[in-house]
């Protein structure tokens, strides 16, 4: 074992807890980061198409009689490992090492990069392959390995499709028709062109011929989990295209980053999660490729397993009451789907954490809310409530996000310089404090508001008030109040 579990000795905060992968500018809030996709037709016409195919296939699937006793059951294991994470873990690190593998635990995304770059160095190996990874995104693992002169292979069809594209590899896989991907794999990946425009399964063909030389020389791996069972040391991966089946068990090294939150506590409670993943992920009974792999076997896949248990600040998310709700995520993304933020956007706006709903709940509490991108997320949101209706284990989203929200407002209120925002609230909290000052910004305002009115409506507020009426019109106010006309009224 290297490090030390997650406790006093590696706190959520310490140095590189957050870890945000690179250095440079800060990234743009969400309605920044948003106005590219938001512009471009074709990417939100294939969200939306995207979107609308796993809804239809969603609700064609008949659903369990017992889904919603499923459901609660779900949501009970997560609360359950959640709640005893620390014994989890520990029986979690003995049965790996009874198993024959190692376990690392790195406090935060800095230390994960270190370690994963020193097992790779350690193995002689000049480039590794990949499976899809969340938690390998969030920790900026692609670029730190590049640094180290280590060539990273994606094995998932589109992180390949990505980093054939030469796309940012910390930010989320940009969306690409079949007509685009045909296009690019005939540039780049030989004797790739064949088959019919758009076809997918030439264009998977061309994908696996590309990918087959890439693991039978592959030294080393890198994997992700969807779930750690405590009791066997087990860890669990399902995935629809069977390429990281294929990193468990042909290199000599395989090495698994995980977060701490992916820990439940029994094979028995795999009964319950293997139900509600792949129908809430498509509406299939099953999913495709359900891997499971413990420890080291002689003669049986890799010679070496390790396993990096990031904190990250999940332990920081722990200890917030509504916020912890979170970690009991299953990777589902069933909140996506139903969205109707996302399904304009896409994923890039989130960052790289997660996208999403879940995104928007589980980044700022990893990141902390100082930074504007982080701070922006709780508010892209309509608060509908799809994503809670959706979630397989639960999670009341739009609970979390108003949580956060008043977090974000709190963490501004000490600020040396106050927001725009804040000294507006400020300002509006001393008028409406006393019914004199009330009714006369009531009638100043709706006098200037009727001068910009055109039509019966303004079409734009002035200055900061602008960001208003960007994306809404709003209606003149009537040239007589409430209060004047009951006054009137009743003299």
């Amino acid at each position: 074992m290297t490090g030390a579990p997650p406790g006093p000795r590696t706190p959520a905060g310490a140095p590189g807890a957050r870890g945000e992968p690179g250095a440079g500018a800060a990234p743009p809030k969400f309605a920044v980061a948003a106005r590219a996709a938001l512009a471009d037709t074709g990417l939100r016409r294939g969200l939306r198409a995207g979107a609308a195919a796993v809804r239809e296939r969603r609700s064609a699937a008949p659903e369990p009689a017992d889904w919603e006793d499923l459901r609660e059951a779900g949501r009970a294991i997560r609360d359950g490992a959640l709640l005893g994470l620390d014994a989890h873990l520990e029986e979690l690190e003995r049965a790996v090492t009874e198993a024959g593998g190692r376990v690392h635990w790195a406090a935060g995304a800095a230390e994960a990069r270190r370690i994963v770059t020193g097992l790779v160095r350690a193995a002689g190996a000049a480039e590794v392959v990949k499976s899809t990874s969340a938690v390998a995104r969030e920790i900026g693992l692609n670029g730190a390995l590049a640094r180290a002169g280590v060539a990273v292979r994606e094995t998932g069809f589109a992180e390949l499709v990505a980093q054939l594209a030469e796309d940012d590899p910390e930010g989320p896989a940009p969306y690409r028709d079949r007509a685009r991907i045909r296009e690019l794999f005939a540039r780049r990946l030989p004797g790739a062109a064949g088959g019919p425009p758009g076809d997918p399964a030439a264009l998977a063909e061309a994908a696996r011929l590309h990918l087959r030389e890439r693991f039978l020389g592959a030294r080393v791996a890198v994997t992700g989990a969807n779930f750690l069972v405590a009791e066997t040391g087990t860890v669990v991966l399902l995935e629809s295209e069977g390429n990281a089946r294929m990193c468990l068990t042909l290199p000599d090294t395989l090495i698994c980053v995980a977060g701490i939150e992916k820990v439940v506590p029994a094979w028995a409670d795999m009964e319950v999660l293997l139900q509600l993943l792949p129908r809430s992920a498509s509406g299939a009974p099953m999913t495709p490729y359900v891997s499971s792999w413990t420890g080291v076997t002689a003669g049986d896949g890799p010679r070496e397993f390790h396993l990096v248990l990031l904190d990250n600040g999940r332990t920081k998310a722990l200890a917030d009451e509504v916020g912890r709700a979170a970690l009991r995520c299953i990777g589902c993304s069933a909140c996506l789907d139903v969205c109707p933020v996302y399904e304009r956007t896409g994923p890039a706006p989130y960052g790289p954490v997660r996208a999403g709903p879940i995104g928007a709940i589980l980044t700022p509490q990893l990141r902390g809310v100082e930074r504007a991108a982080e701070a922006s997320l709780p508010f892209a949101s309509t608060l509908c409530g799809a994503c809670a209706d959706v979630c397989p284990v639960k999670i009341d989203i739009p609970e979390v996000l108003v949580h956060l929200r008043g977090r974000v407002v709190e963490s501004r209120r000490h600020r040396p310089v106050p927001t725009p925002e804040l000294v507006l609230m400020r300002g509006l909290a001393w008028t409406m404090a006393d019914p004199r000052r009330y009714e006369a910004a009531v009638r100043r305002g709706t006098r200037w508001a009727r001068l910009m009115s055109r039509g019966g409506r303004i079409r734009r507020l002035p200055g900061l008030l602008g960001k208003w009426t960007e994306a809404r019109d709003l209606p003149a106010p009537p040239p007589e109040t409430f209060r004047a006309w009951w006054s009137r009224r009743h003299r």
